[in-house]
């Protein structure tokens, strides 16, 4: 069940990201359309913490696997279903990439550097906390 009130929706997601010759690599996916690229996200479930809720959608959307860091890194809003979706944004180290997950017939991935990364999504305040990763992981 969907925590909403008023057009307000909750949702949480994760960026996807891995450390690669030294250099961090995030993954993005495309949203159900096609049309644009989005990091995981989706509805918190009313029977998850924020927290499970990424590392669910992160599984179902882009077929990844980790470990999602407890603390919320950022949050931003976008517009969907007539009103203002406000995504808790959480941090996955990946683990595994799986060949085959529940929507690899609906959406791409792909991996990028972070200034790619900021390149490819619209939010402004999405692009601000992609470009704050590489410090939030040096101060892990």
């Amino acid at each position: 069940m969907a925590r909403y009130s008023s057009s307000m929706y909750d949702q949480s997601g994760v960026i996807p990201f891995w450390v690669r010759k030294k250099e961090i690599q995030i993954m993005l996916v495309t949203s159900r359309s096609g049309k644009r690229w989005v990091i995981p996200k989706g509805t918190i479930e009313s029977d998850l913490s924020a927290l499970e809720s990424a590392e669910k959608e992160a599984f179902e959307e882009a077929g990844v696997l980790g470990k999602a860091h407890a603390r919320a890194i950022g949050k931003y809003q976008y517009n969907k279903w007539g009103g203002t979706c406000t995504v808790e944004v959480f941090l996955l180290e990946v683990k595994k990439v799986l060949q085959e997950w529940p929507e690899s017939q609906l959406r791409q991935r792909e991996w990028l550097k972070v200034e790619g990364a900021i390149r490819r999504v619209d939010e402004k305040t999405l692009k601000k906390i992609i470009r704050r990763v590489p410090k939030l992981l040096n101060d892990i």
